[in-house]
């Protein structure tokens, strides 16, 4: 494999005696340009030269961070250096256009892409099983119940050789595990591999040609694991790599510009989204990674669940700080009048569901339209999923491992293990790609409004992310031979039918030896939550911009914590440290 070089040159080799730190750097720089060229007009132009200042810092003086041939750091940094700025574009609305210093700090934007698996509640990180006591139990169908259970959403062979489907029942264990030919709980199942030995047995008996008709009958998310070069021949493959990351296109054009609110708050200095309020309709972690996203820009977030369907319990303790979270069944007519009263003032609304999803609710892009011109008001639409907004797999179901295993990334993260098998890479890294991308559209379409008036749909996807990065490059086999050297061998011997958490416990603890500057306190936040009736760490915010704070303003809390209402936003004092 040849050394990849980027727009500038760089090669990001470790040859003639680079040091890998600046192969980060120069990474980093180069997937910006390439991002940069990729997203064409979904940038103001305002923001470019903000963008082309911004500073990257890190402490590494090894190598790249994760054991895996991805460019996931270069990957996020340069995501969040645009973020940063469109954030001080709209920052000069409210300053005049000024050169303000910017800084993305290359090991909280790593540590943001596995922020779940450093996050803690009561000084419990996930993996701790004492840590359910401190959770709302939120698994309605007890797919995380138990571990035969939680293995419904697992990488395995079909009966072709060499051919791999990604069963995914995380949320609904049981229609999965029937679609094979299994009971929906085998409790005397306990020990991991045999678990694993008995599904896979099962799944061995299909083609995947055969899952992929069975998996669709039943709606369930799951996919057949391809190669980057098959995904890319595919119809759905070369719809989507002809689009940009995520697109922010016009809604109507007849509602005035909005200024920026700039509400005054107590943060230690202004932010650059108070008084913006955001709606959230999403689950799981990509979704509300772009709510996360706008809280730490200062932005009032109401993450609004169903009580009817499931969320995975520990994923709330990363994924809502910052944001009040409220329960309303949008079927119910009384809870309906209630979210209607909330989007009358709402700015922006988040939607991580299927398309289609909140249409057939009355809550879809087109019928807020005609709210927006009522109201007199646009309104930003950002829309997030696993496949893409168009193509025809545009409707499936899916989740992170689901767009890694079709896209090709779990194939090169296998491959560079030195295996002929697909490995889903360690932690949910496209989910907060994603988050950053939809949290990147969200910024637009409001400086958008502020400037033109009007109201803007953006959309984004799972796969999106894993396009990007896969066409970023792979690290290559130099650099691949330096970190099997360095990092664990009990990383290298993971094979396909590793599970998420398996996969995640060996890199953290391969990490937490190579590289301790990821996993320095100065990267933390700890704040006691009311909602959880404990002490939460999550991970500080990646980007600082100079006048401004980014930080969040509360602490995090479960889904269905508070009330329905814009009214009563409290202000944890121990986040307002610098």
């Amino acid at each position: 494999m040849t050394p990849y070089l980027g727009t500038e040159g760089y090669d990001c080799s470790p040859a003639n005696g680079a040091s890998h730190a600046n192969i980060l750097l120069a990474g980093t720089r180069s997937a910006l340009e390439q991002l940069l060229f990729k997203v064409g007009n979904n940038l103001p132009e305002e923001a470019i030269s903000h963008i082309a200042k911004v500073n990257f810092s890190t402490a590494n003086t090894g190598s790249p961070y994760f054991p895996s041939p991805l460019k996931q750091t270069e990957a996020i940094s340069a995501l969040k250096a645009v973020e940063a700025g469109v954030a001080s574009a709209i920052a000069d609305l409210s300053d005049g256009s000024k050169i303000r210093t910017i800084n993305v700090d290359l090991e909280r934007a790593t540590a943001f892409l596995f922020s779940t698996y450093l996050a803690t509640v009561g000084g419990l990180d996930k993996s701790n099983p004492k840590v359910k006591k401190f959770l709302k139990n939120t698994d309605l169908l007890q797919a995380q119940s138990i571990l035969y259970r939680r293995l419904s959403a697992n990488l395995y062979r079909t009966k072709t050789p060499g051919e791999y489907f990604h069963l995914h029942g995380s949320l609904e264990a049981t229609k999965a595990l029937n679609m094979v030919g299994l009971e929906g709980s085998r409790p005397d199942l306990t020990e991991y591999h045999e678990c694993i030995k008995v599904i896979e047995s099962h799944v061995k008996q299909f083609t995947a040609d055969e899952l992929e008709e069975m998996n669709w009958k039943i709606k369930q998310a799951g996919v057949t694991c391809l190669k980057w070069e098959d995904f890319q021949t595919t119809q759905h493959g070369q719809e989507l790599i002809e689009q940009p990351p995520w697109n922010v296109d016009s809604l109507e054009t007849e509602t005035p510009a909005i200024p920026f609110p700039f509400k005054s708050t107590r943060a230690p200095q202004k932010q650059i989204l108070a008084g913006i309020r955001v709606l959230e309709l999403c689950r799981i972690i990509a979704g509300p990674a772009i709510g996360r996203g706008l809280a730490e820009y200062g932005a009032e977030v109401i993450k609004v669940t169903s009580p009817n369907l499931s969320d995975v319990p520990f994923f709330q303790v990363d994924a809502n700080i910052g944001k009040h979270t409220t329960d309303l069944d949008l079927k119910d007519p009384q809870d309906r009048k209630i979210f209607e009263e909330l989007l009358q003032s709402a700015d922006v609304v988040l939607d991580g569901y299927r398309p289609g999803s909140l249409n057939r609710l009355g809550y879809g892009p087109q019928q807020l339209l005609s709210l927006a011109k009522k109201r007199g008001k646009g309104f930003i639409y950002v829309a997030e999923n696993c496949f893409g907004h168009s193509g025809p797999w545009s409707s499936r179901p899916g989740w992170q491992q689901i767009a890694d295993c079709v896209t090709g990334v779990a194939w090169a993260q296998g491959q560079a293990m030195g295996l002929d098998e697909p490995v889903v890479p360690p932690f949910p890294m496209s989910d907060y790609g994603t988050g950053c991308m939809g949290t990147i559209a969200a910024l637009v379409g409001l400086y958008r409004r502020a400037e033109f008036g009007g109201s803007y749909i953006g959309t984004t996807s799972l796969c999106q992310y894993d396009i990007f990065l896969l066409q970023l490059g792979l690290y290559d086999d130099r650099m691949m031979v330096d970190l099997r050297k360095e990092h664990d061998k009990e990383f290298f011997e993971l094979r396909h039918h590793d599970s998420v958490d398996e996969i995640g416990k060996r890199a953290l603890k391969t990490m937490r030896r190579t590289h301790a500057e990821l996993f320095d306190d100065q990267h933390m936040q700890e704040c006691f939550s009311k909602g959880f009736g404990a002490s939460v760490r999550t991970v500080r915010p990646v980007v600082s911009i100079e006048g401004y704070w980014n930080g969040f303003l509360r602490s995090s809390r479960p889904n269905g914590f508070d009330k329905p209402t814009w009214e009563g936003w409290e202000v944890d004092d121990d986040l307002l440290e610098a």
